[in-house]
């Protein structure tokens, strides 16, 4: 289940969504990324994030597939907001069930690394002082490279 949301998304909602749809799994292992807080010298007051309908499910999905045909696992379910965020609020949801926990938390992890550096998306902070378009980190894409096959 793939769900792009326009609005502020409840994560525990969303989790006993996937959860009512269990099939006697082992383990479920779900995360929840926020917008951070601004830092004592971060001037970020909301982050904008844009995209492509249909261009940005599809790529999601190839990420989806890629955790269901490395792991054992069951289900994926993802929920990502678009549109205008303010800190502290959830931007993406990540839930996965499997038969047990460790195949569980690396597809996670995984479907958390590809989502910031594969997903499409388009991010703009906004400051203070202006706003600009945002790229993913160069940590980010050292996290992505870590689930390259043959490392």
């Amino acid at each position: 289940m793939i769900e792009i949301a326009d609005r502020p998304f409840v994560a525990s909602e969303f989790l006993a969504r996937f959860e009512d749809g269990e099939q006697g799994e082992g383990a479920i292992v779900s995360f929840v990324g926020k917008v951070r807080a601004a830092a004592k010298n971060d001037t970020v007051t909301a982050l904008v994030l844009e995209h492509y309908p249909g261009v940005t499910e599809r790529s999601i999905q190839k990420i989806e597939d890629e955790a269901l045909s490395r792991w054992a696992i069951n289900r994926v379910a993802i929920i990502h907001r678009v549109g205008k965020l303010l800190p502290g609020e959830a931007i993406v949801m990540v839930c996965v069930s499997s038969a047990h926990r460790r195949d569980a938390f690396e597809a996670a992890d995984f479907l958390m690394d590809y989502l910031k550096t594969e997903a499409m998306f388009w991010k703009k902070e906004i400051r203070a002082n202006g706003q600009s378009w945002i790229e993913p980190r160069s940590d980010d894409y050292n996290d992505a490279a870590r689930w390259k096959k043959g490392k």
